[in-house]
């Protein structure tokens, strides 16, 4: 194996990662105006991320850097074709970080309602334009021979990318929901049961239009074995959710979502972005990489570091592992 096919498939982990940690913190973010019947209600739907949430987002940094390092010319038409959606996303993490912390800075309500919508608003957000971005990326955007993208922001609103949007929109709406029944006691859980349900039957059926549109297009035999353990992997997390057993349901919408998103990168490898104007300017795994050299620096680090970042962040679930409810929130804070 090529230390750029090893990068590619590291790359793919760590987004493989982020959306399995980031996918159910968003998701939380959601059901805070979707779940949620008070202000004691959203604090506690708040206080089951707000541990996590930030140690979540290290995957992303982790995946934008890794893409830096490793593959240049990716990350710059990515960045640049990209631009407006991925500013969005920014803006949304930065307005979101600020909303967690001071939101209880004040006790008037109209303050912390404005930051209570603000986190609504950055969690939905950004897992619908991370589906639209991801399905550009696999069905392949205007790239000329220079490797610049030369679309138009309108380019990247096609039917396939929107579907991706509302995919993992739902997806991780279904995923929080699970977690939440998992990390809550009380009517709460009984009602983020009943809505993981919900927002999982909706789920499976966009989910398995955009998936099976994916292999249709793109597809090889490796997309097509994640592609049957996304399935069923989420009809695993509906019927463990129905039975009540929430470890399990959690298990299994996170297991759909590794399949999921390693199976668009199946569906890509050997290209990084492929070009719809013509197959021979698509950004590949050979064409778009740093020196051997550098990535042989880049492994050496990784290989010695993301072990103990992997063993900090898994302390950190274990220490927070704890169910809460609205009995735990000060009454002040009703």
């Amino acid at each position: 194996m090529h230390l750029h096919d090893f990068w590619f498939i590291l790359i793919a982990v760590l987004w493989i990662g982020y959306f399995f940690l980031e996918g159910f913190d968003f998701g939380v973010g959601i059901l805070t105006r979707v779940l949620a019947r008070n202000t004691a209600e959203r604090r506690v739907l708040i206080n089951t991320i707000g541990p996590v949430w930030d140690g979540n987002e290290v995957w992303l940094l982790t995946a934008g850097g890794a893409t830096f390092a490793a593959f240049p010319d990716w990350y710059a038409t990515l960045f640049s074709g990209f631009f407006i959606p991925l500013l969005v996303i920014l803006v949304c993490l930065i307005v979101r970080g600020v909303s967690f912390e001071y939101r209880h800075q004040r006790e008037g309500a109209r303050w912390q309602r404005n930051w209570e919508l603000a986190i609504f608003w950055t969690s939905l957000l950004p897992s619908f334009l991370w589906g639209v971005a991801f399905g550009n990326i696999v069905r392949g955007v205007d790239i000329d021979q220079n490797k610049n993208y030369v679309g138009t922001l309108w380019d990247l609103l096609n039917p396939y990318a929107l579907l991706g949007g509302f995919t993992t929109l739902l997806l991780f709406t279904f995923h929080g929901a699970v977690f939440t029944a998992l990390k809550t006691t009380g009517d709460i859980r009984l009602r983020a049961r009943v809505q993981a349900n919900v927002f999982g039957l909706v789920t499976a059926a966009l989910a398995a239009a955009f998936l099976i549109w994916t292999q249709v297009d793109t597809g090889n035999k490796w997309s097509l074995a994640a592609l049957i353990v996304a399935v069923l992997a989420l009809l695993g997390a509906l019927g463990a959710n129905t039975a009540g057993r929430e470890g399990w349901a959690f298990g299994f919408s996170g297991l759909t979502i590794v399949a999921a998103v390693g199976m668009l990168f199946l569906a890509l490898f050997p290209d990084v972005m492929p070009s719809s104007l013509n197959p021979a300017w698509s950004l590949t795994v050979s064409n778009s990489s740093s020196s051997p050299y550098t990535l042989k620096v880049m492994t050496i680090v990784a290989v010695i570091f993301t072990p103990i970042v992997l063993l900090y962040q898994g302390w950190t679930y274990w220490v927070f592992r704890r169910r809460i409810g609205v009995q735990h929130i000060p009454a002040a804070h009703h």
